[in-house]
């Protein structure tokens, strides 16, 4: 049984009267673009869980869904908690944490928000699904769409990582690249108009966030981080953003704990960002977001110029703070975290430890402080990147000589 109450707009509060991937047509008209937001009446009720469901459905309570519609599940959710022992020593943190969505079945946290999204699109008898994607989500869209039978369709650009074009073919969709990034959104809305696909990304300009339905997925992290610090919150939680679905859903989550009567409040959230327009709507006390000029970024997952209405209501209703990473400083991040912790992440992903490396420097964090990283992918579907930090691989002759030259040369390692 869900506990799902009703949708409405977070801004005026009206309820869903149009298609759920489009902006409230009443706040749309005074210029606020706003998702709309999923409501759950929590009255009396625990975080029960249902272990014979798969993955991320023994909380299938706190989602969207019937009581008789099919869940697409590939195991998604579960993922570890690490305690970053090693980098906590060096940055003189005691209680330091990474949450490993690079553990889901398509090693990123998108697998949740997908699986919940094409077992919506099953339910509502969607014929096919569409998205615009560069990686991670088209590649959870087209392996959730392969296990529920259901055609899927992937825009994205020439610039692709090749390592993610064949990802995302792999599992059967069919992807076409389009000349720029808004030839995407203008294909995708052709298939929705005219042939009913379920939407997969954004249709909106400026951006209002993923399905509204889907997004609640997000809030299994939450959960799952609560009960693995045994029943308890950290005091800071760190995510990457583009325009922050994963961060208000995960914020979600903590509320509804906080609703349920398990905590007394929520995590402070921090947005770890590119070109900073969380960083300076939060600056300037807007009640809307405001966008900010973007240029190339190798960090592709989280390079966007806007935010969400709602990623804004969750960080000033935490209390949150955002922070921005440029790509020499996700480099040497990603580098560290190797040398480290012996953990390879997404580029994108290691925006949290440089955001959290700020707050330390700036003083915003002490020592004792509870703090979540969301380590949101693998770099392993980016090697063109992680090039760019790696010394050119030597050749040398089968001797010990030739070896101990390069050794050092190469290694700068002295027998």
């Amino acid at each position: 049984m869900s506990y799902l109450k009703n949708i409405v707009c977070p801004h005026c509060g009206r309820e869903l009267e149009t298609e759920f991937y489009k902006a409230c047509p009443y706040c749309k008209e005074k210029g606020i673009y706003t998702n709309y937001e999923t409501i759950y009446d929590l009255k009396n009720t625990k975080l029960d869980k249902n272990n014979n469901e798969k993955g991320i459905y023994k909380y299938s309570s706190f989602f969207p869904l019937k009581e008789n519609s099919s869940k697409i599940s590939i195991n998604e959710g579960n993922t570890p908690l690490i305690k970053l022992e090693r980098l906590g020593k060096l940055w003189g943190l005691d209680n330091l944490y990474l949450k490993d969505e690079s553990k889901n079945p398509t090693m990123s946290h998108k697998d949740r928000m997908c699986s919940l999204m094409i077992s919506k699109a099953i339910e509502m008898k969607a014929p096919g699904v569409v998205i615009a994607s560069t990686g991670n989500q088209g590649a959870a869209v087209a392996a959730y769409c392969a296990v529920a039978k259901i055609p899927c369709v992937i825009f994205t650009t020439p610039n692709v990582s090749p390592t993610m074009k064949i990802f995302m073919q792999s599992f059967g969709a069919y992807v076409f690249v389009t000349p720029t990034m808004e030839d995407r959104v203008t294909m995708m809305k052709k298939l929705v108009e005219e042939y009913n696909y379920f939407p997969a990304s954004g249709l909106e300009n400026p951006p209002i966030g993923s399905c509204c339905f889907a997004i609640d997925a997000y809030k299994t992290i939450a959960f799952e981080v609560f009960e693995q610090l045994n029943n308890n919150i950290p005091d800071y939680f760190i995510v990457p953003i583009s325009y922050g679905d994963t961060l208000y859903g995960i914020y979600k989550g903590m509320s509804d704990l906080k609703e349920m009567g398990y905590v007394d409040k929520t995590p402070k959230f921090v947005a770890a960002e590119v070109f900073g327009a969380a960083k300076t709507t939060l600056a300037a006390d807007s009640s809307v977001p405001l966008a900010v000029e973007t240029s190339s970024s190798i960090q592709t997952s989280i390079a966007a110029g806007n935010i969400a209405y709602l990623t804004l209501k969750a960080l000033k209703e935490s209390n949150g703070s955002a922070e921005t990473s440029c790509d020499e400083e996700a480099l040497e991040m990603q580098k560290l975290l190797c040398e480290t912790e012996g953990i390879l992440a997404e580029t994108s992903s290691v925006a949290s430890l440089v955001a959290l490396k700020k707050m330390l420097e700036n003083k915003k964090i002490s020592s004792s402080d509870k703090i979540v990283l969301l380590l949101t992918s693998t770099g392993v579907k980016t090697p063109e990147i992680i090039e760019q930090w790696l010394p050119k691989l030597p050749s040398i002759n089968p001797n010990m000589e030739s070896f101990k030259e390069e050794m050092l040369n190469t290694y700068k390692f002295k027998f």
